[in-house]
């Protein structure tokens, strides 16, 4: 009997043993088991809040470069236009039944509405010293380039509309290599251009557009607003060949709109020699405060060399720079400028 109550004591010890094991291998397992689930959760968990961080940190990123393709797809919406008015044509003339009817007038008039409501709305687009062009004869319009020269395509929606007057612009000879701008660049008048077919324009009794500084002063300007015009005299040539004043221009906030990175500039300037096409890209959009400023008309002066014409027109463009531009320029002011007017720079 004392052996038997032994061996069953000895044996019953041994199950309690193994029976604890299991319990604490159990228990390790379940805690494992536990470890390996929230780590997998915290790993799911980390991963959807960088995704979240990463969103927002590159939304405003790629809003600032995917808004000037709002830009480029209104001039192609503008440039269907004026093929659906070339197919219709005919259509339009025997409508109006007028032999003095031109049908490109009415492109020109939906365009001229589309772009001067795009500029109204997304800008506060607005025009100051307009008593400063003239409403009849020739006017050379001296200009300063942005990045986007969107303020232009304001000023001949914005002349046409109220003076039905349409302003010859001069544009890069890049522009003829894009995809259906021939057929706009007719209707609205924007070509190369040379100084004998820009004197005629304005020997016809035209308004004429130019900006000396061209697409250099496009891709290489930045927000404190130096002329970028390299000696460059030929639109002085064509306002004494053809003996028209010249109406200095500048719009307030232009480079807060749309502006060009702003690295790597040395390496673009190189590229940008050797193509001769835009090169540096441009991001913005923003809808900050436009306002043209047309300043007061530089009469035409026989005793005048172009070079001479050229620093006059240059300190003109400049002085309305200083007056009415905050250097240097800033999106946060530009965007404030829509609800807040800002007085000018004394000279």
């Amino acid at each position: 009997m004392l052996l038997a109550g032994t061996t069953m004591g000895t044996v019953a010890e041994e199950l309690i043993t193994l029976n604890n094991e299991a319990v604490k291998n159990s228990t390790i397992f379940s805690y494992i088991g536990k470890y390996k689930e929230g780590r997998e959760m915290t790993n799911g968990y980390v991963d959807l809040d960088y995704s979240i961080w990463l969103y927002r940190l590159l939304t405003p990123l790629l809003l600032t470069f995917i808004l000037p393709s709002l830009f480029v797809l209104l001039i192609y919406f503008s440039i269907s236009i004026c093929y659906v008015f070339k197919l219709h044509r005919r259509f339009i003339l025997q409508v109006y039944n007028d032999g003095d009817f031109n049908g490109w007038d009415v492109a020109r008039t939906i365009l001229s509405v589309l772009w001067d409501a795009h500029g109204w709305i997304f800008h506060g687009y607005e025009v100051c010293g307009l008593e400063n062009l003239p409403e009849t004869g020739p006017a050379l319009i001296i200009y300063y380039h942005g990045a986007i020269p969107i303020d232009m395509y304001y000023l001949v929606a914005r002349i046409y509309l109220k003076r039905s007057r349409l302003i010859y612009t001069v544009g890069d000879r890049f522009l003829e290599k894009l995809p259906g701008w021939k057929l706009m660049g007719r209707i609205m008048k924007v070509s190369p251009g040379s100084i004998q077919s820009c004197s005629s324009v304005l020997k016809e009794g035209n308004l004429l557009s130019i900006a000396p500084g061209g697409v250099y002063e496009a891709q290489f300007g930045d927000n404190n607003y130096e002329l970028l015009w390299r000696r460059r005299i030929g639109f002085a040539k064509v306002a004494i060949e053809s003996k028209a004043p010249i109406i200095p221009m500048f719009t307030e906030n232009l480079r807060e709109g749309f502006r060009s990175v702003g690295f790597a500039q040395s390496l673009f300037i190189r590229l940008y020699n050797a193509v001769r096409f835009p090169v540096r890209p441009v991001y913005g959009g923003f809808p900050v405060k436009f306002r043209t400023h047309l300043g007061e008309p530089i009469p035409y002066d026989p005793t005048l060399t172009p070079e001479q014409l050229q620093e006059k027109v240059a300190y003109a463009v400049e002085r309305l720079i200083n007056k009415h531009q905050r250097i240097p320029g800033s999106i946060l002011h530009g965007l404030m400028d829509r609800f807040v007017s800002r007085p000018d720079k004394r000279d």
